[in-house]
């Protein structure tokens, strides 16, 4: 039981942080860009059109960060937020080193260490995924390996499809 509250604790935690920052970017929320400027910081890092690349990365974040929280649909979450942090730490915040205060990777490290730690372990029992029984199906080693695989190739792929910029990435 302790367990599990320890990981509705932590999944809730990242699961909503990640969401809001998503929310910054759809919505203007929480003093973020909002679309317009979201979508030109994404062009300005070779993601065009921006506004596409904005609204995909705004509302994989809203879906991963709800799903995290929930405790919805296994390692789905997880590996989205794997697939976004992996764009951008590369674009980003690679350059700036690895501490956070500096515009590094250190946060993002963080968020993809706990999005893989609970798509490792589960949601636990007061989660969704154990309210409607599909926990243990959901919890298995080839739909994990194939779930941050997926999450890893989005971002990959993402990436691929970035333009040279002038610039600083």
């Amino acid at each position: 039981m302790i367990r599990d509250l320890g990981t509705l604790v932590a999944r809730t935690a990242v699961g909503l942080a990640f969401a809001s920052h998503g929310s910054q970017k759809a919505f203007g929320w929480f003093e973020g860009p909002g679309p317009a400027g979201a979508a030109g910081f994404l062009e300005s890092l070779g993601f065009k059109p921006g506004a596409r690349f904005a609204t995909l990365t705004s509302y994989t974040e809203i879906a991963a960060g709800a799903l995290i929280a929930t405790g919805l649909g296994g390692p789905v979450g997880p590996a989205a937020l794997l697939g976004v942090m992996l764009v951008a730490q590369t674009t980003v915040h690679a350059k700036n080193g690895f501490f956070a205060q500096k515009g590094g990777i250190e946060l993002g490290v963080i968020y993809v260490a706990a999005a893989v730690a609970l798509a490792s372990s589960g949601y636990g029992r007061f989660s969704l995924d154990a309210l409607f029984g599909i926990d243990e199906p959901l919890e298995s080693d080839t739909l994990l390996a194939l779930a941050l695989a997926g999450g890893t190739l989005g971002g990959v792929a993402a990436l691929a499809q970035r333009e040279a910029t002038d610039a600083p990435s």
